[in-house]
């Protein structure tokens, strides 16, 4: 019950649900990218990241400074949910590339 009440609560957010389809529409993004293309502060996105993290739906990835986020289903109820998500129609904006992966 404990893990389907974390999940519900972290989809139960307008802006998390548009980072989910903007990482299932683009793929693995660094923060600074997300940032400029969802027009996000950093200290707002990275709350929200967390969330989702947290909740099992992102994993993260290091290199140097960088942080990359990707979609990682921790579950089958996460990805059940995403699966319904990418149903949705939500206009995405376009990624903006600003960091590189050395």
């Amino acid at each position: 019950m404990s893990d389907f009440l974390k999940t519900i609560s972290a989809l139960n957010d307008e802006t998390r649900v548009l980072i989910l389809k903007f990482l299932i529409k683009n793929g693995k993004s660094c923060v600074c990218e997300l940032e400029s293309s969802l027009e996000m502060i950093q200290s707002r996105l990275s709350r929200h990241l967390k969330i989702l993290k947290e909740a099992g739906f992102l994993s993260v990835e290091k290199s140097g400074t960088w942080s990359f986020y990707y979609i990682d289903c921790k579950s089958e109820l996460n990805h059940d949910m995403l699966n319904s998500l990418k149903k949705i129609d939500i206009d995405i904006p376009k990624k903006i590339p600003i960091c590189r992966k050395d």
